[in-house]
């Protein structure tokens, strides 16, 4: 039962990914190739290769990522608080400051991951990038091994779905029906590749990406029937 999670105990988290570089041309002609195969389902005969490429950022292995948001409940007394903080720059500088927050402060059995999809995207796809990086797993995403019930991964997503796996639903359209703030009142995911290369704006981003981890506690709070947080119990650190 979730109620019965300790809130203390879940790091709550998001990604925001782009294509790994800018421009189509940009790949070497082995990768270009290889992005025409991967993709050719999906473009059909909609778009070549080449114009399929702004899309690149959902493969872990033709994206990076270029901000990892993270957030946790921390009470104080009767007071309940939940602090967000991001890690951006270049990519191996996030992977390896969001792994030094799971070794330091994530590292036992009590500690829990939480994501909207996370299971599908956000773990393994920065699971895929550190190992692409030659960085070693920490032991919230080392999966190797590991029975299904000693995974340390929770997924509002598939909390949602109550077992139904015919059905895929948005944070957007999740926080619509449950009566919580839309995080998707400036940018959503399909604009991230445009506001990373040609408006440079990382810090838009990052606020983003701290509204949707902020929109995943949220709903892990409404799946547990408990109040939803109040601006002022939010803080940025």
């Amino acid at each position: 039962m979730i109620s019965k999670l300790n809130l203390e105990h879940i790091l709550f988290l998001d990604i925001e990914t782009v294509p790994e570089t800018e421009h189509f041309n940009e790949l070497s002609d082995t990768k270009k190739e290889l992005w025409e195969l991967k993709t050719r389902y999906q473009r059909k005969e909609e778009f070549n290769a080449e114009e399929f490429y702004d899309r690149a950022g959902i493969w872990a292995e033709f994206g990076k990522i270029v901000c990892i948001s993270v957030g946790f409940f921390k009470n104080q007394g009767d007071v309940r608080q939940f602090r967000t903080t991001s890690f951006y720059g270049d990519e191996i500088t996030i992977l390896k400051d969001f792994k030094n927050l799971l070794e330091t402060h994530y590292y036992d059995n009590r500690y829990l991951l939480c994501a909207h999809n996370g299971k599908e995207f956000d773990f393994p796809y920065i699971a895929r990038r550190m190992i692409i990086h030659n960085i070693s797993l920490p032991s919230k995403l080392n999966l190797f091994g590991k029975k299904p019930w000693e995974v340390p991964h929770l997924d509002t997503l598939e909390l949602w779905k109550f077992g139904d796996y015919k059905t895929y639903t948005s944070l957007k359209l999740l926080t619509n029906v449950l009566g919580i703030p839309s995080p998707k009142d400036d940018i959503d995911g399909s604009e991230v590749r445009d506001v990373f290369y040609n408006e440079k704006d990382i810090d838009r981003i990052i606020t983003y990406c701290e509204k949707d981890t902020i929109a995943v506690a949220q709903i892990f709070l409404r799946l547990r029937g408990d109040a939803i947080l109040e601006e002022d119990e939010i803080i940025h650190v």
